[in-house]
């Protein structure tokens, strides 16, 4: 059985998500049976790497308050503290994470993606690491057992493994997901937002089920 999973680094919830739905595929029964795939999803394709700080960039994005969006973050640190992430307030900037994406992707064809992965988050919403700096895209990389200067590559060449990036996005836009995380389960049922570790354990259970019957 095949789940996909649309995220964007700069998304707390994705970060809470993905903790949460890898907590609910451990209980799964079939857990050595399903095969993760993780697939791009920009929130804001047309950002401008840069240091303008996280929460006044989505504040006046979402035309909140800056008390208001400090809450959101409160809330999902709270969350994200509830399966065991740290996650600090205040310190992350605003960018752009479509090269980000395009390193996943080549990650992919080694092996590394859920690694890479796990290392974005982790520096961008633990360690207040800007995830948009080539250095730190770099360091990533090697940390997740990727070689140096294949992935200096990737980031050196803008068409690289920048269609697969589109890709995803347009099969998003097909299925009609609006925000993430977002999660396919066997080609046939969408699970969407951050939900408990339960409900994605009874959501695989469901799946398995009717790919049994069928």
């Amino acid at each position: 059985m095949r789940v996909e999973i649309w995220t964007d680094f700069a998304c707390p919830w994705c970060y809470v998500g993905k903790a949460r739905f890898e907590k609910g595929l451990a209980a799964f029964a079939h857990r050595d049976q399903v095969a993760v795939v993780h697939r791009s999803f920009e929130l804001n394709p047309q950002a401008e790497n840069g240091t303008v700080p996280i929460i006044d960039a989505v504040a006046a994005q979402y035309g909140r308050t800056r008390e208001q969006q400090v809450a959101r973050e409160a809330q999902a640190a709270a969350m994200a503290r509830e399966v065991g992430l740290g996650f600090r307030i205040g310190g992350r900037v605003f960018g752009n994470t479509f090269d980000l994406h395009r390193l996943i992707h080549f990650a992919r064809t080694r092996g590394r993606q859920t690694e890479l992965m796990g290392l974005a988050f982790q520096a961008n919403f633990a360690e207040e690491r800007s995830v948009y700096d080539r250095d730190t895209q770099i360091s990533l990389a090697v940390e997740a057992g990727l070689d140096d200067v294949e992935a200096r590559a990737v980031l050196d060449d803008p068409d690289a493994f920048a269609e697969e990036v589109r890709a995803d996005e347009r099969m998003a836009t097909d299925l009609g997901v609006a925000g993430v995380p977002f999660f396919v389960l066997n080609q046939r049922y969408g699970v969407s937002g951050v939900q408990s570790p339960e409900a994605f354990t009874r959501a695989l259970d469901q799946a398995w089920a009717d790919r049994s019957a069928a």
